[in-house]
Protein backbone atom coordinates (compact mmCIF):
# COMPACT_ATOMS: atom_id res chain seq x y z
CA UNK A 1 0.00 0.00 0.00
CA UNK A 2 1.16 3.24 -0.71
CA UNK A 3 2.53 5.50 2.10
CA UNK A 4 0.95 8.68 3.16
CA UNK A 5 1.40 11.62 5.27
CA UNK A 6 -1.29 13.84 6.86
CA UNK A 7 -0.05 17.53 7.71
CA UNK A 8 -2.89 19.82 9.50
CA UNK A 9 -1.97 23.55 8.16
CA UNK A 10 -0.99 25.11 5.07
CA UNK A 11 0.71 27.69 6.45
CA UNK A 12 4.09 28.44 5.74
CA UNK A 13 5.69 25.37 8.45
CA UNK A 14 2.60 23.12 7.26
CA UNK A 15 3.63 23.42 3.40
CA UNK A 16 7.27 22.92 4.98
CA UNK A 17 7.29 19.59 6.37
CA UNK A 18 4.72 18.19 3.53
CA UNK A 19 8.01 19.19 1.37
CA UNK A 20 10.27 17.18 4.19
CA UNK A 21 8.15 14.55 4.18
CA UNK A 22 7.40 14.05 -0.14
CA UNK A 23 10.84 12.46 -0.61
CA UNK A 24 9.92 9.77 1.28
CA UNK A 25 6.41 8.81 1.09
CA UNK A 26 4.11 8.48 -2.21
CA UNK A 27 1.19 10.81 -0.78
CA UNK A 28 1.29 13.95 1.50
CA UNK A 29 -2.47 14.96 2.09
CA UNK A 30 -2.06 18.49 3.76
CA UNK A 31 -5.75 19.97 5.94
CA UNK A 32 -6.51 23.41 5.98
CA UNK A 33 -9.53 25.19 7.58
CA UNK A 34 -9.00 28.10 4.69
CA UNK A 35 -9.29 28.30 1.02
CA UNK A 36 -5.79 29.64 0.03
CA UNK A 37 -5.49 31.98 -2.40
CA UNK A 38 -4.26 31.38 -5.85
CA UNK A 39 -2.08 34.82 -5.34
CA UNK A 40 0.03 36.33 -2.91
CA UNK A 41 -3.10 37.28 -0.92
CA UNK A 42 -3.91 37.40 2.76
CA UNK A 43 -5.78 34.87 4.60
CA UNK A 44 -7.67 34.81 7.81
CA UNK A 45 -5.91 31.91 9.37
CA UNK A 46 -3.03 33.88 10.24
CA UNK A 47 -3.42 35.61 13.03
CA UNK A 48 -0.29 37.84 12.78
CA UNK A 49 0.00 38.00 9.03
CA UNK A 50 -0.84 41.52 8.55
CA UNK A 51 2.26 42.67 10.32
CA UNK A 52 5.93 42.49 9.78
CA UNK A 53 7.17 39.18 8.65
CA UNK A 54 11.39 38.67 9.02
CA UNK A 55 12.63 35.84 6.92
CA UNK A 56 16.43 35.38 8.80
CA UNK A 57 19.13 34.08 6.47
CA UNK A 58 19.22 30.22 8.50
CA UNK A 59 15.62 29.75 7.23
CA UNK A 60 15.92 31.06 3.75
CA UNK A 61 19.25 28.56 4.09
CA UNK A 62 16.30 25.56 5.46
CA UNK A 63 13.55 26.58 3.24
CA UNK A 64 16.26 26.47 0.08
CA UNK A 65 17.53 22.90 1.16
CA UNK A 66 13.64 21.83 1.68
CA UNK A 67 11.90 23.32 -1.69
CA UNK A 68 12.52 21.14 -5.00
CA UNK A 69 16.26 21.40 -6.52
CA UNK A 70 15.10 23.15 -9.43
CA UNK A 71 14.07 26.33 -7.35
CA UNK A 72 16.13 28.47 -5.62
CA UNK A 73 14.36 29.96 -3.31
CA UNK A 74 16.15 32.99 -2.98
CA UNK A 75 15.42 33.64 -6.58
CA UNK A 76 12.20 32.85 -6.17
CA UNK A 77 11.32 35.42 -3.83
CA UNK A 78 12.71 38.26 -5.58
CA UNK A 79 11.13 37.31 -8.89
CA UNK A 80 7.89 37.54 -6.55
CA UNK A 81 8.86 41.04 -5.47
CA UNK A 82 10.39 40.25 -1.72
CA UNK A 83 13.59 42.45 -0.72
CA UNK A 84 16.64 41.16 0.49
CA UNK A 85 18.16 43.15 3.42
CA UNK A 86 21.79 43.58 4.41
CA UNK A 87 22.06 44.07 7.94
CA UNK A 88 25.58 45.59 8.30
CA UNK A 89 24.68 47.80 5.37
CA UNK A 90 20.90 48.23 5.31
CA UNK A 91 19.90 48.40 8.45
CA UNK A 92 19.34 51.28 11.14
CA UNK A 93 18.40 49.54 14.55
CA UNK A 94 18.41 51.49 17.70
CA UNK A 95 18.60 49.35 20.78
CA UNK A 96 18.63 49.64 23.96
CA UNK A 97 22.14 50.26 24.17
CA UNK A 98 22.20 52.99 21.28
CA UNK A 99 22.40 53.29 17.83
CA UNK A 100 24.18 50.24 15.64
CA UNK A 101 26.82 51.12 13.20
CA UNK A 102 26.85 50.25 9.76
CA UNK A 103 29.68 48.09 8.45
CA UNK A 104 31.16 47.95 4.54
CA UNK A 105 32.02 44.08 5.87
CA UNK A 106 28.83 42.59 4.71
CA UNK A 107 27.54 38.33 5.69
CA UNK A 108 24.27 38.35 6.72
CA UNK A 109 21.00 38.75 5.28
CA UNK A 110 17.51 38.63 5.88
CA UNK A 111 14.19 38.81 3.08
CA UNK A 112 11.41 41.27 3.96
CA UNK A 113 8.00 41.03 2.07
CA UNK A 114 4.42 40.62 3.75
CA UNK A 115 3.20 37.68 4.77
CA UNK A 116 1.16 36.50 2.04
CA UNK A 117 4.04 36.76 -0.17
CA UNK A 118 5.92 34.79 1.63
CA UNK A 119 3.61 31.52 2.03
CA UNK A 120 2.62 32.46 -1.74
CA UNK A 121 5.70 32.04 -2.57
CA UNK A 122 6.88 28.96 -0.76
CA UNK A 123 3.67 27.10 -1.46
CA UNK A 124 4.12 27.41 -5.19
CA UNK A 125 7.63 26.06 -4.77
CA UNK A 126 6.69 23.46 -2.47
CA UNK A 127 3.55 22.59 -5.13
CA UNK A 128 6.29 21.16 -8.09
CA UNK A 129 6.98 18.22 -5.26
CA UNK A 130 4.62 15.23 -6.95
CA UNK A 131 2.29 13.62 -4.64
CA UNK A 132 1.12 17.03 -2.16
CA UNK A 133 -2.32 17.94 -2.25
CA UNK A 134 -3.96 20.33 -0.31
CA UNK A 135 -7.92 20.22 0.99
CA UNK A 136 -9.69 21.91 2.81
CA UNK A 137 -11.04 20.00 6.25
CA UNK A 138 -10.96 20.62 9.69
CA UNK A 139 -9.03 18.38 12.02
CA UNK A 140 -10.81 17.27 14.99
CA UNK A 141 -8.68 14.63 16.32
CA UNK A 142 -6.00 12.04 16.03
CA UNK A 143 -6.62 8.41 15.38
CA UNK A 144 -4.39 5.90 16.94
CA UNK A 145 -3.44 5.00 20.60
CA UNK A 146 -0.69 5.93 22.99
CA UNK A 147 1.63 3.50 21.04
CA UNK A 148 0.80 4.67 17.60
CA UNK A 149 -1.05 7.64 15.39
CA UNK A 150 -2.98 5.84 12.82
CA UNK A 151 -4.88 8.94 10.87
CA UNK A 152 -6.67 11.93 11.19
CA UNK A 153 -10.82 12.17 12.18
CA UNK A 154 -11.61 15.78 10.18
CA UNK A 155 -14.52 17.71 10.07
CA UNK A 156 -16.34 19.46 6.86
CA UNK A 157 -15.67 22.88 6.85
CA UNK A 158 -18.83 24.94 7.11
CA UNK A 159 -21.24 22.28 7.33
CA UNK A 160 -20.66 21.69 3.45
CA UNK A 161 -19.35 18.40 3.14
CA UNK A 162 -16.66 17.60 1.67
CA UNK A 163 -14.99 18.36 -1.47
CA UNK A 164 -15.61 15.58 -4.40
CA UNK A 165 -11.51 15.03 -4.55
CA UNK A 166 -11.28 14.67 -0.93
CA UNK A 167 -13.91 12.29 -0.44
CA UNK A 168 -12.55 9.94 -3.80
CA UNK A 169 -9.08 9.71 -1.21
CA UNK A 170 -8.38 5.80 -0.64
CA UNK A 171 -8.57 4.83 3.00
CA UNK A 172 -10.82 7.96 3.93
CA UNK A 173 -14.00 6.30 6.23
CA UNK A 174 -17.06 9.10 5.87
CA UNK A 175 -19.81 8.99 8.67
CA UNK A 176 -23.43 8.07 8.04
CA UNK A 177 -24.07 12.05 7.66
CA UNK A 178 -20.78 13.43 6.08
CA UNK A 179 -20.06 15.80 8.46
CA UNK A 180 -16.78 13.25 9.82
CA UNK A 181 -13.93 10.98 8.02
CA UNK A 182 -11.58 9.43 9.72
CA UNK A 183 -8.22 9.29 7.31
CA UNK A 184 -5.61 6.88 7.47
CA UNK A 185 -1.98 7.77 7.35
CA UNK A 186 1.57 6.63 7.65
CA UNK A 187 2.43 9.40 9.34
CA UNK A 188 0.89 12.57 11.08
CA UNK A 189 2.34 16.27 11.34
CA UNK A 190 0.09 19.19 13.46
CA UNK A 191 1.36 22.47 12.07
CA UNK A 192 -2.00 24.28 12.99
CA UNK A 193 -0.39 27.07 14.69
CA UNK A 194 -0.62 29.32 17.44
CA UNK A 195 -4.50 27.22 18.11
CA UNK A 196 -3.05 24.09 17.85
CA UNK A 197 -5.10 21.24 20.44
CA UNK A 198 -2.49 19.09 19.97
CA UNK A 199 -2.21 18.04 24.14
CA UNK A 200 -5.59 18.02 24.13
CA UNK A 201 -5.65 15.44 21.62
CA UNK A 202 -2.98 13.34 22.89
CA UNK A 203 -4.52 13.43 26.22
CA UNK A 204 -7.17 11.49 24.20
CA UNK A 205 -5.24 9.00 23.02
CA UNK A 206 -3.55 8.41 26.16
CA UNK A 207 -0.64 10.80 26.39
CA UNK A 208 0.05 13.27 29.31
CA UNK A 209 2.26 15.03 31.30
CA UNK A 210 3.32 17.64 28.85
CA UNK A 211 4.87 20.53 29.91
CA UNK A 212 4.13 23.91 29.43
CA UNK A 213 5.54 27.25 29.50
CA UNK A 214 3.86 30.81 28.26
CA UNK A 215 5.04 34.33 29.06
CA UNK A 216 2.49 36.67 27.90
CA UNK A 217 3.79 40.42 27.59
CA UNK A 218 -0.12 42.11 27.01
CA UNK A 219 2.08 42.47 23.41
CA UNK A 220 0.18 44.62 20.76
CA UNK A 221 0.78 44.85 17.23
CA UNK A 222 -0.08 47.65 14.96
CA UNK A 223 0.62 48.03 11.56
CA UNK A 224 -0.26 50.35 8.17
CA UNK A 225 1.32 50.18 4.59
CA UNK A 226 2.20 53.70 2.83
CA UNK A 227 3.75 54.74 -0.04
CA UNK A 228 7.18 54.79 -0.14
CA UNK A 229 7.86 58.59 -0.50
CA UNK A 230 9.35 59.90 -3.63
CA UNK A 231 13.17 59.66 -3.42
CA UNK A 232 13.17 57.72 -0.53
CA UNK A 233 12.72 53.46 -2.46
CA UNK A 234 16.45 52.72 -1.36
CA UNK A 235 15.66 54.10 2.47
CA UNK A 236 17.39 51.19 4.76
CA UNK A 237 15.23 48.83 6.65
CA UNK A 238 14.92 51.27 10.16
CA UNK A 239 14.23 49.67 13.79
CA UNK A 240 13.83 51.21 16.97
CA UNK A 241 13.97 48.39 19.62
CA UNK A 242 12.26 48.58 22.83
CA UNK A 243 14.23 48.60 26.21
CA UNK A 244 13.36 45.98 28.94
CA UNK A 245 15.70 47.40 31.41
CA UNK A 246 13.76 50.36 32.53
CA UNK A 247 10.31 49.01 34.33
CA UNK A 248 8.79 51.05 31.55
CA UNK A 249 6.42 49.07 29.15
CA UNK A 250 8.02 48.28 26.08
CA UNK A 251 7.67 49.90 22.66
CA UNK A 252 9.01 49.24 19.32
CA UNK A 253 8.85 50.21 16.05
CA UNK A 254 9.88 49.48 12.24
CA UNK A 255 9.51 50.62 8.55
CA UNK A 256 10.19 47.71 6.63
CA UNK A 257 10.70 47.38 2.43
CA UNK A 258 8.26 45.04 0.93
CA UNK A 259 7.22 44.29 -2.06
CA UNK A 260 6.30 46.84 -4.91
CA UNK A 261 2.45 47.31 -5.68
CA UNK A 262 1.48 48.27 -9.14
CA UNK A 263 1.62 52.40 -8.12
CA UNK A 264 5.15 51.76 -6.97
CA UNK A 265 7.53 51.11 -3.70
CA UNK A 266 6.32 50.49 -0.53
CA UNK A 267 6.61 50.57 3.38
CA UNK A 268 5.29 48.40 6.13
CA UNK A 269 5.28 50.28 9.42
CA UNK A 270 4.89 48.00 12.72
CA UNK A 271 4.79 49.07 15.95
CA UNK A 272 4.49 46.92 18.81
CA UNK A 273 3.33 47.98 22.41
CA UNK A 274 4.02 45.60 25.78
CA UNK A 275 1.50 45.93 28.59
CA UNK A 276 0.42 49.30 29.43
CA UNK A 277 2.26 50.83 25.90
CA UNK A 278 0.21 49.12 23.76
CA UNK A 279 -0.38 51.38 19.76
CA UNK A 280 -3.51 52.62 19.23
CA UNK A 281 -6.09 51.00 16.00
CA UNK A 282 -6.88 54.95 15.45
CA UNK A 283 -5.43 56.08 12.50
CA UNK A 284 -4.46 59.53 13.74
CA UNK A 285 -2.87 58.53 17.10
CA UNK A 286 -1.22 55.59 14.82
CA UNK A 287 1.02 58.26 13.98
CA UNK A 288 1.67 59.53 17.09
CA UNK A 289 2.84 56.63 18.63
CA UNK A 290 5.90 57.07 16.31
CA UNK A 291 6.98 59.86 17.27
CA UNK A 292 6.79 59.01 21.11
CA UNK A 293 9.32 56.11 20.73
CA UNK A 294 12.19 56.41 21.96
CA UNK A 295 13.71 57.94 18.86
CA UNK A 296 11.16 60.27 16.34
CA UNK A 297 12.86 59.08 13.06
CA UNK A 298 10.29 56.38 12.26
CA UNK A 299 7.09 59.44 12.51
CA UNK A 300 9.34 61.69 10.69
CA UNK A 301 9.66 58.89 7.93
CA UNK A 302 5.63 58.49 7.30
CA UNK A 303 4.06 61.54 8.62
CA UNK A 304 3.63 62.67 5.05
CA UNK A 305 3.48 59.31 3.51
CA UNK A 306 0.49 58.53 1.89
CA UNK A 307 -1.34 55.37 3.65
CA UNK A 308 -2.68 52.22 1.50
CA UNK A 309 -4.65 50.68 4.54
CA UNK A 310 -6.14 51.28 7.60
CA UNK A 311 -4.21 49.93 10.83
CA UNK A 312 -4.15 46.19 11.42
CA UNK A 313 -3.90 45.20 14.87
CA UNK A 314 -3.07 41.77 16.49
CA UNK A 315 -3.35 40.23 20.41
CA UNK A 316 -1.60 36.61 19.09
CA UNK A 317 1.69 37.53 20.09
CA UNK A 318 2.94 35.71 23.98
CA UNK A 319 5.42 33.70 23.75
CA UNK A 320 4.51 30.02 24.61
CA UNK A 321 6.21 26.56 24.58
CA UNK A 322 5.17 22.99 24.70
CA UNK A 323 8.05 20.77 25.54
CA UNK A 324 6.57 18.05 23.47
CA UNK A 325 10.20 16.03 23.08
CA UNK A 326 10.14 15.87 27.17
CA UNK A 327 6.47 14.02 27.10
CA UNK A 328 6.77 10.80 29.12
CA UNK A 329 5.80 8.75 26.42
CA UNK A 330 5.30 9.36 22.36
CA UNK A 331 3.42 8.18 19.99
CA UNK A 332 5.07 6.71 16.47
CA UNK A 333 3.87 8.32 13.73
CA UNK A 334 3.17 11.77 15.13
CA UNK A 335 5.61 14.92 15.14
CA UNK A 336 4.34 19.07 15.84
CA UNK A 337 6.41 21.87 14.91
CA UNK A 338 6.28 25.32 14.18
CA UNK A 339 3.99 27.43 15.65
CA UNK A 340 1.84 24.35 17.24
CA UNK A 341 5.42 23.38 19.44
CA UNK A 342 6.50 27.01 20.33
CA UNK A 343 5.74 30.58 19.36
CA UNK A 344 7.77 33.74 20.44
CA UNK A 345 7.57 37.26 20.42
CA UNK A 346 7.20 38.65 16.40
CA UNK A 347 9.23 41.17 16.91
CA UNK A 348 12.70 39.18 16.99
CA UNK A 349 11.57 38.22 13.18
CA UNK A 350 12.26 34.33 14.29
CA UNK A 351 8.77 32.59 14.16
CA UNK A 352 9.27 30.96 10.31
CA UNK A 353 13.00 30.46 10.05
CA UNK A 354 12.71 28.40 13.34
CA UNK A 355 10.11 26.18 11.74
CA UNK A 356 11.85 26.00 8.31
CA UNK A 357 14.79 24.87 10.39
CA UNK A 358 12.67 22.50 12.36
CA UNK A 359 11.25 21.04 8.94
CA UNK A 360 14.69 20.39 7.75
CA UNK A 361 15.52 18.62 11.34
CA UNK A 362 12.29 16.68 10.55
CA UNK A 363 13.40 16.11 6.24
CA UNK A 364 16.97 14.35 7.43
CA UNK A 365 15.19 12.38 10.00
CA UNK A 366 13.03 10.32 8.26
CA UNK A 367 14.77 10.18 5.32
CA UNK A 368 17.72 8.93 7.40
CA UNK A 369 15.56 6.40 9.96
CA UNK A 370 12.10 5.88 8.13
CA UNK A 371 10.88 2.36 8.91
CA UNK A 372 13.09 2.22 12.22
CA UNK A 373 10.96 2.17 15.78
CA UNK A 374 10.96 5.29 17.61
CA UNK A 375 11.57 7.36 14.55
CA UNK A 376 9.02 10.10 15.33
CA UNK A 377 10.03 10.39 19.08
CA UNK A 378 13.43 11.04 17.81
CA UNK A 379 12.02 13.08 15.08
CA UNK A 380 10.15 15.03 17.62
CA UNK A 381 13.70 15.86 19.72
CA UNK A 382 15.17 16.60 16.35
CA UNK A 383 12.46 19.69 15.65
CA UNK A 384 12.70 20.73 19.09
CA UNK A 385 16.60 21.56 18.90
CA UNK A 386 16.24 25.04 16.70
CA UNK A 387 13.69 26.70 19.14
CA UNK A 388 16.22 26.79 21.74
CA UNK A 389 18.16 29.95 20.82
CA UNK A 390 14.88 31.78 19.53
CA UNK A 391 13.53 30.99 23.07
CA UNK A 392 16.12 32.06 25.05
CA UNK A 393 16.28 35.29 23.14
CA UNK A 394 12.82 36.15 23.38
CA UNK A 395 11.95 35.69 27.17
CA UNK A 396 15.00 37.00 28.56
CA UNK A 397 14.01 40.23 27.27
CA UNK A 398 10.46 39.73 27.41
CA UNK A 399 10.24 38.77 30.90
CA UNK A 400 11.51 41.66 32.15
CA UNK A 401 8.29 44.18 31.38
CA UNK A 402 6.26 45.19 33.85
CA UNK A 403 2.79 42.93 33.76
CA UNK A 404 4.03 39.96 32.25
CA UNK A 405 1.84 36.89 33.18
CA UNK A 406 3.38 33.59 33.50
CA UNK A 407 5.67 34.34 35.78
CA UNK A 408 8.68 36.56 36.56
CA UNK A 409 12.33 35.82 35.64
CA UNK A 410 14.52 32.67 36.15
CA UNK A 411 18.02 33.28 37.60
CA UNK A 412 19.01 31.98 34.38
CA UNK A 413 16.65 34.74 32.56
CA UNK A 414 18.37 37.46 34.76
CA UNK A 415 22.23 36.02 33.51
CA UNK A 416 21.05 35.64 30.21
CA UNK A 417 19.93 38.83 30.00
CA UNK A 418 22.40 40.50 31.63
CA UNK A 419 24.67 38.89 29.39
CA UNK A 420 23.24 39.88 25.89
CA UNK A 421 22.81 43.57 27.04
CA UNK A 422 26.83 43.91 27.66
CA UNK A 423 26.94 42.21 24.36
CA UNK A 424 24.40 44.50 22.69
CA UNK A 425 26.21 47.16 23.80
CA UNK A 426 29.73 46.20 22.78
CA UNK A 427 27.98 45.28 19.11
CA UNK A 428 27.04 48.82 18.82
CA UNK A 429 31.14 49.66 18.26
CA UNK A 430 32.54 46.14 17.17
CA UNK A 431 31.74 44.50 14.15
CA UNK A 432 33.22 40.76 15.87
CA UNK A 433 30.19 41.24 18.23
CA UNK A 434 27.39 42.40 16.00
CA UNK A 435 28.30 39.43 13.85
CA UNK A 436 28.02 37.04 16.54
CA UNK A 437 24.41 38.81 17.51
CA UNK A 438 23.68 38.56 14.20
CA UNK A 439 25.14 34.96 13.34
CA UNK A 440 22.60 33.98 16.40
CA UNK A 441 19.46 36.28 15.53
CA UNK A 442 19.95 35.14 11.67
CA UNK A 443 19.62 31.59 13.24
CA UNK A 444 22.69 30.22 11.35
CA UNK A 445 24.10 29.25 14.69
CA UNK A 446 23.03 28.49 18.02
CA UNK A 447 23.40 30.56 21.47
CA UNK A 448 27.06 28.99 22.05
CA UNK A 449 28.39 31.50 19.41
CA UNK A 450 27.63 33.91 21.70
CA UNK A 451 30.12 32.04 24.45
CA UNK A 452 33.04 32.11 22.17
CA UNK A 453 36.05 32.93 23.95
CA UNK A 454 36.52 36.31 21.23
CA UNK A 455 32.55 37.20 21.42
CA UNK A 456 32.90 36.74 25.68
CA UNK A 457 36.06 39.11 25.47
CA UNK A 458 34.01 41.67 23.40
CA UNK A 459 31.41 41.59 25.94
CA UNK A 460 33.57 42.46 28.88
CA UNK A 461 35.69 44.95 26.92
CA UNK A 462 32.77 47.01 25.92
CA UNK A 463 32.78 49.39 22.61
CA UNK A 464 35.66 50.08 21.03
CA UNK A 465 34.33 52.73 19.34
CA UNK A 466 32.41 55.86 20.79
CA UNK A 467 28.25 55.47 21.36
CA UNK A 468 26.79 57.05 18.08
CA UNK A 469 24.72 60.59 19.02
CA UNK A 470 22.26 59.96 16.29
CA UNK A 471 21.56 57.64 13.69
CA UNK A 472 24.13 56.39 11.14
CA UNK A 473 23.06 57.91 7.71
CA UNK A 474 24.94 58.74 4.79
CA UNK A 475 24.80 62.03 3.00
CA UNK A 476 22.21 61.23 0.95
CA UNK A 477 19.75 59.83 3.32
CA UNK A 478 20.58 62.61 5.91
CA UNK A 479 19.28 64.95 2.80
CA UNK A 480 16.26 62.63 2.40
CA UNK A 481 15.52 62.67 6.06
CA UNK A 482 16.03 66.36 6.20
CA UNK A 483 13.45 66.83 3.59
CA UNK A 484 10.89 64.30 5.36
CA UNK A 485 11.19 66.19 7.99
CA UNK A 486 10.12 69.62 6.90
CA UNK A 487 6.80 68.61 5.89
CA UNK A 488 3.88 69.53 8.28
CA UNK A 489 4.05 67.33 10.98
CA UNK A 490 0.96 66.29 13.08
CA UNK A 491 0.37 68.47 16.33
CA UNK A 492 0.66 66.13 19.46
CA UNK A 493 -2.47 65.05 21.02
CA UNK A 494 -3.51 66.83 24.09
CA UNK A 495 -3.93 64.58 27.17
CA UNK A 496 -7.56 63.69 28.09
CA UNK A 497 -9.04 65.83 30.54
CA UNK A 498 -9.14 65.28 33.70
CA UNK A 499 -11.99 63.06 35.51
CA UNK A 500 -13.82 64.82 38.22
CA UNK A 501 -15.63 62.70 41.18
CA UNK A 502 -18.45 62.34 38.30
CA UNK A 503 -16.82 60.76 36.09
CA UNK A 504 -18.95 57.58 34.70
CA UNK A 505 -16.54 55.19 33.21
Amino acid sequence: MPRRAVVIGAGTAGVLAAAALAPVVDEVIVLDRDDLPGGPDHRRGVPQGRHAHLLMAGGLEAIDALVPASVDIRDHLRDAGAKEISLAKGMLALTPEGWFRRWSRDGHHMVTCTRALLDWAVRTAVMRYRGISVHRAHARALLGSAARVTGVRVGAVGGAGFAPRFTALEGLRVSADGAEADLAADFVVDASGRGSRIVTWLEEVGITGVQERTLDTGLVNSTRIFRTPPGAEGWPLTLVQPDPFTGEPGRSGMVVPIEDDAGGARWMVSFGGSRGGEPPKDEEKFLQYAFDLPHPIVGQLVAGAEPLTPVFTSHSSSNARRYLEKAPAWPDGLVVLGDALATFNPLYGQGMSVAALSALALARTVRDRWGTPGLARRAQREVAKPIEAAWTLAVSSDVLYPGIVGGGPTLADRISARYTRRLVRAATGSYPAASALWDVTSVKAGPLRLLRPAVVTAALAGPPLPRLSGPPLTRAEHEILRRLTDRPQPAPYPPPPPRGPDHQP
